[in-house]
């Protein structure tokens, strides 16, 4: 276990994904070696492109246990400016070779595309263990959200993605205006994935007035 400490980058993040991309190899690739081929500051870049694929058409089995139990981690981790533990069976899990790379190419174009516009600022919202600890919870909580079992409904995915993966980035490139809109992000996921949940929890429970209200309103 070795501390945490975030430094003002001197490899812009899609230099580092550009690297990871062409190091990556047919036909599988597994979590442990992806994480090695992400190098410095591999912690908070390997969360964002765990987060990444909930934003694209990907299909893996049960990937919102294989690709949460690890943010998780990485989340706790980044509460207690420590290098988390991962279970040997997690870092063995193997993916397609073909569907990593599609996903770093993609989050590469993204980190191209805007990059020019992310610079260290505003440093008092990354690199403390104080906000290490307020970064890291927001990190869980994004997961726990993008996590929720509401299959089929728009974005509810998407939007804790869309936080974990700002927050990260703006991290790792110790942007605290990035950082600060993973704030807002965050609260958008949870008051609309967490007020989805409580009307399923409200429809399990009164069934009855929930079938009431739906018909009320399309009528």
């Amino acid at each position: 276990m070795t501390a945490i400490r975030f430094h003002d980058p001197e490899v812009r993040i899609s230099s580092t994904l550009a690297a990871a991309q062409a190091s990556v190899r047919d036909p599988v690739v597994t979590l442990r070696e992806l994480f090695a081929l992400l190098g410095e500051q591999g912690l908070l870049v390997f969360c964002g492109v765990l987060a990444a694929p909930f934003l694209l058409p990907v299909t893996l089995p049960a990937m919102s246990t294989v690709f949460g139990t690890p943010m998780l981690l990485i989340g706790f981790a980044v509460m207690v400016s420590r290098v988390p533990w991962l279970p040997a069976r997690l870092l063995d899990y193997q993916m397609p070779a073909p569907t990593v790379r599609q996903v770093l190419q993609k989050v590469r174009g993204w980190a191209e595309r805007f990059e020019h516009l992310v610079r260290p600022r505003l440093l008092g919202l990354s690199g403390s263990a104080t906000i290490n600890v307020v970064n890291g919870g927001l990190i869980i909580l994004d997961v726990l959200l993008l996590m929720a079992p509401l299959p089929l409904v728009p974005f509810v995915n998407t939007v804790p993605a869309l936080a974990i993966i700002l927050l990260c980035f703006g991290m790792a490139e110790r942007d605290g205006f990035v950082i600060a809109l993973s704030y807002f992000v965050s609260l958008v996921s949870l008051v609309y994935v967490g007020g989805l949940m409580l009307l399923v929890l409200y429809a399990g429970m009164h069934h009855e007035a929930a079938l009431d209200l739906l018909k009320n309103w399309f009528n």
